[in-house]
């Protein structure tokens, strides 16, 4: 799949973009299916992105009531610590939201990691009014990052979540963070409409270059195995962490302002 770049000047331009992007993806989904399934994600570039959705005209161009919020992963930690990215997108956008409590579905991280990651599976079976889990939910949008070793959600390098073909949701133990997570699985990413990779900082400049190159082993980077059956997969890129994507494809770029 030929992925799918738009290179902003800065993290600023790239969070509007991505707010219009959330909109637009929203507003197509209440209209032709009645309500909006949608993945967060946790770090500073989202937190943009939220912050811009605070923005009074752009919170009027959804009906919330229709709109579900869910999170590709999440820290074992409690809600209302400050490395939680529920606790992240409460005080960044969800507070100032007309949406209904019922509406916003996080992880139970409360609970021991395995039972949080079960419980999930488990809402997101209520939620999408699914039989069974013969089948993953099938979100409108799913927003994602990448770390610097090419992690996505918290499917990292060398994870056993990575292999997952039947969970949806999975914990997973870090070791190098020697932390918990829970994450969606590969399944559940791959079966979205729409998916978006936000992307900013020189620190990811080289490995998003490997992740995008045509060359590269496929697989080598977890980011590479977000691969969605819909082939509606975005990279949203600030030029610092696509200064090596311009180097090497400077003919080929184009930019958005």
């Amino acid at each position: 799949m030929k992925p799918k770049l738009r290179i902003f000047p800065d993290r600023e331009a790239l969070a509007f973009a991505g707010a219009h992007h959330f909109l637009s993806i929203g507003q197509a989904a209440i209209l032709h299916r009645g309500r909006f399934m949608v993945a967060f994600s946790g770090g500073t570039t989202p937190k943009l992105l939220f912050q811009r959705l605070r923005v009074t005209r752009m919170q009027d161009a959804l009906n919330w009531d229709l709109v579900h919020i869910f999170w590709g992963d999440e820290r074992c930690v409690p809600p209302d610590d400050a490395e939680s990215n529920y606790r992240m997108a409460r005080e960044a956008l969800l507070d100032d939201l007309p949406i209904p409590a019922a509406n916003i579905h996080r992880f139970l991280t409360e609970l021991p990691p395995e039972e949080a990651a079960r419980q999930y599976e488990k809402e997101l079976q209520a939620s999408f009014g699914l039989p069974d889990t013969t089948r993953p939910p099938v979100f409108d949008l799913i927003l994602l990052g990448m770390g610097s070793d090419g992690h996505t959600a918290s499917l990292f390098p060398g994870t056993t979540a990575l292999d997952e073909q039947e969970r949806w949701a999975a914990a997973v133990y870090v070791e190098k963070l020697d932390a918990w997570r829970v994450t969606l699985t590969l399944p559940v990413l791959n079966a979205a409409r729409d998916v978006l990779f936000l992307v900013s900082g020189e620190a990811k400049a080289q490995v998003l270059q490997d992740v995008l190159a045509a060359d590269e082993e496929v697989g080598k980077f977890p980011a590479q195995l977000v691969q969605p059956g819909s082939k509606r997969l975005y990279w949203f890129a600030d030029c610092q962490a696509a200064a090596q994507v311009l180097i090497s494809r400077r003919p080929q770029v184009h930019w958005h302002v």
